[in-house]
């Protein structure tokens, strides 16, 4: 019982990996913020979309493992098999969800008939 009460002093982070954790988290989400704000006001012309979504997601990912080894440390237990397993399942419990809501936002689309968006086009209109 003595083995699962103790705390190792190995898996605690010490405040200096929490500020570097805090600082790259902060640099990474104003990357973001300032690219946005700079395709905005150059209006699309300062480079393309599609660069602008890759490089937000590159940054998301970037942003993922920062969170991932500075705030959660993963990966510097002896043991993480436990902590692998319950981030794969939160993975996959939120791409279900993800991607079952625009499945279904789509197939709902798919199936509208035109009278039905033409009556809710007008609901919209109409008022509350």
């Amino acid at each position: 019982m003595s083995e699962h009460a103790e705390v190792s002093t190995q898996d605690k982070g010490s405040f200096g990996l929490y500020s570097l954790g805090f600082f790259l988290s902060v640099v990474l989400t104003l990357a973001a913020y300032f690219l946005v704000q700079g395709y905005l006001r150059s209006g699309g012309t300062a480079f393309t979309r599609d660069f602008l979504i890759g490089a937000i997601v590159g940054l998301a990912v970037l942003q993922f493992f920062v969170q991932i080894f500075f705030f959660l440390h993963l990966g510097r237990e002896t043991k993480p098999r436990w902590k692998l397993l319950v981030l794969f399942f939160m993975i996959l419990v939120i791409l279900i969800l993800v991607l079952g809501s625009l499945w279904i936002m789509s197939n709902l689309n798919y199936r509208m008939t035109p009278q039905q968006i033409n009556q809710y086009m007008q609901n919209q209109d109409g008022g509350i």
